[in-house]
């Protein structure tokens, strides 16, 4: 199997071709701008909070905010450590729902097991003054 030499399909093997379906470089722009004006607002002071935590310039991040473009690489990254909004948005995009899923029910896990800590450890002190 070799991979085409123009277009959007790749060889299924039976000597037809399937579309690869994925999000434009529009979707993601959009997608970026959506999740930062929900993560930070729409501010300067919000501009400057994603341009500390990438390192771009913000005239770059302006243009992730106004969806003109997204950040690659290094920046992105920075964005999805900083922000679950992002992080999510963008799972979302990839189609990886389940693994979002699987996040959501892991926070989820982990903040039960705070609570009941918490409650053992008032539990306990409410057990140590009663006579």
């Amino acid at each position: 199997m070799s991979f085409p030499k123009t277009g959007k399909t790749m060889p299924t093997g039976r000597g037809g071709h399937q579309r690869l379906d994925r999000p434009s470089q529009g979707d993601f722009a959009n997608m970026i701008a959506l999740s930062l004006r929900r993560s930070l607002g729409g501010t300067h002071a919000a501009i400057k909070t994603a341009a500390a935590w990438t390192g771009a310039h913000e005239r770059t991040v302006k243009n992730w905010f106004a969806g003109r473009s997204g950040p690659s690489g290094d920046h992105f990254i920075g964005l999805v450590a900083h922000s679950d909004v992002v992080l999510d948005e963008f799972l979302h995009l990839a189609g990886r729902r389940r693994c979002l899923a699987e996040m959501k029910i892991l926070e989820a896990i982990t903040a039960i097991r705070e609570s009941l800590r918490a409650l053992d450890r008032l539990a306990g002190a409410v057990g140590d003054g009663v006579s």
